[in-house]
């Protein structure tokens, strides 16, 4: 997205003084050294504006540079930042709408089906791979690797555990799961973050993923499933499963006619029908549904209504708030309360600003002339498609080990190699896949990563102990590579030429 300005701004504004090399590392680097120790103090919360600001005080270390020792006059700063987040109105859009439809998805009892149905298949041969299955179906729903850690995954690492399986296997299958679905969901703020900042589509970004994405799940699937049956013979029982079943069918009307919500969203989605209007109409047929089958969690909360008591007032107090604000329902068991609980809208206000505050930063990088010379150092170095996707997931991982920050990494990421690609007449959908084969999947690994150290807290499993067991996690950095080296449906329709 960022590269895509560059052009238009040399022809319309002349940098007097290009930055050299060094010089044009000095914003990055204030911005990596800034965000190591607001992670650090602030941990998880640091998205919640910390973050921001950082990336604010490395754009006005950028334009303080370029404004005195490159010349660059403060309108041309101003107009870069400025064509940066015009382009950022319709990913706005689509993170409002997954707003929207991950608080009606839940409400509607969509998400809570599938995990009841999940639950079922739960038989400790198998435990394993269908721990991870079903970590990977509440994800793809629920679009967070957080919040399907926190909830389900907690609750299958207190079945394993029991089962006998080792605290690492077990938290190696939770992961998996939970970051295929932080992968490829249409819901996952990372996976809607990719697309953006490299000015991808967001499904032509997802159903790229799935080229290296299903092979790396389905060989995961395959080793999680020759442990189980190896591991899990004489297992006890998942009584915990089943109670967690019981309490979600007491709380939601469980029936398969809710599934039609996803069918139909699926079918959307392999008609290319547009992300917005995809994401809008299954909130509004998930909403249809809530009204239906869950007319009694609408009214709950709504907190009584408006004085209509249980009728039409108080339903639609819920389902609007349902699809706009935080949601929480009491069913009696913590754990389930976590689980479906929602964000609505509002829940994406930090992703908004976070993506704001970045377009501020890479438009002062463009405007400087900074990001171009950076640029150039990878456009000379790197001259074939396997060097160049290689380069690409190692900085990544490198940006994971430094930044400490998904987030921040896919950003930096998507800023230093945006143009690269171009130049060399490759889709756009090629950097942001790497970008998610290589960070998106990798943060989790990291033992100072804002995720990893998350993840560990909520497992209370070492990162270094469930690591080894993160099948997916490691094999898709090196598929990205593999699919690379093969050239499988990757193009430069930019123009012609062979490697």
């Amino acid at each position: 997205m960022i590269s895509a300005f560059f052009g238009d701004l040399l022809m319309k504004e002349t940098i007097p003084k290009t930055p050299s090399v060094l010089l044009s590392t000095v914003p990055v680097a204030v911005l990596v050294v800034l965000l190591f120790f607001t992670i650090r103090v602030f941990g998880s919360d640091a998205l919640g504006g910390p973050s921001q600001i950082v990336l604010l005080v490395a754009t006005a270390v950028c334009a303080l540079i370029a404004v005195v020792r490159c010349g660059v006059r403060w309108s041309a700063i101003e107009r870069a930042v400025s064509a940066n987040i015009r382009t950022t109105g319709v990913p706005i859009v689509i993170l409002l709408m997954i707003g929207a439809l991950s608080g009606s998805w839940m409400i509607s009892g969509v998400v809570p089906t599938l995990i009841y149905y999940g639950l079922k298949i739960l038989h400790p041969a198998v435990f394993l791979v269908s721990c991870c299955v079903i970590c990977c179906l509440v994800s793809v729903m629920t679009g967070s690797s957080w919040t399907t850690v926190a909830t389900i995954g907690v609750a299958l690492m207190g079945i394993g555990t029991a089962q006998g399986f080792s605290a690492g296997w077990v938290a190696g299958a939770i992961i998996s799961g939970s970051y295929f679905g932080d992968k490829i969901s249409p819901l996952s703020d990372t996976t809607v973050l990719a697309a953006s900042v490299t000015g991808t589509p967001l499904f032509t970004h997802i159903k790229y993923l799935m080229t290296t994405t299903v092979p790396s799940i389905g060989i995961t699937l395959v080793i999680f499933t020759v442990a189980g049956l190896t591991r899990g013979a004489g297992a006890e029982t998942a009584g915990q499963a089943t109670e967690l079943s019981a309490v979600l069918a007491e709380s939601f009307d469980i029936t398969p006619w809710v599934l039609t919500v996803p069918v139909v969203t699926g079918v959307m989605i392999a008609r290319r029908v547009p992300a917005v209007i995809t994401l809008f109409v299954s909130a509004l047929l998930a909403g249809v549904f809530a009204v239906i089958f869950q007319p009694g969690l609408l009214v709950e909360i709504a907190g009584g209504g408006d004085g209509s008591g249980a009728g039409a007032g108080a339903i639609f107090r819920g389902l609007v708030t349902t699809l706009a604000g935080a949601t929480q329902i009491e069913t009696g068991n913590a754990m389930v309360n976590d689980l479906v609980a929602t964000g609505g809208m509002a829940g994406m206000l930090d992703t908004i600003w976070l993506i704001l505050c970045a377009m501020c930063f890479g438009g002062a990088m463009i405007a400087s002339g900074m990001l171009q010379s950076l640029s150039s150092v990878f456009v000379r170095a790197v001259k074939r498609r396997v060097g160049l996707v290689a380069s690409t997931a190692a900085t990544g991982l490198v940006l994971n080990v430094t930044v400490a920050d998904q987030y921040m990494s896919i950003i930096l990421l998507s800023n230093l190699f945006g143009d690269v690609y171009k130049k060399q007449g490759y889709e756009s959908k090629l950097l942001s896949r790497t970008a998610e084969d290589s960070i998106t999947v990798t943060s989790v690994l990291i033992p100072w990563n804002s995720c990893g150290m998350t993840q560990a807290t909520i497992l209370g499993v070492p990162t270094l102990t469930y690591l080894p067991y993160c099948f997916f996690n490691i094999i898709s950095p090196i598929m990205t590579i593999l699919v690379a080296a093969i050239g499988h449906r990757i193009r430069k329709p930019a123009r012609s030429g062979r490697e």
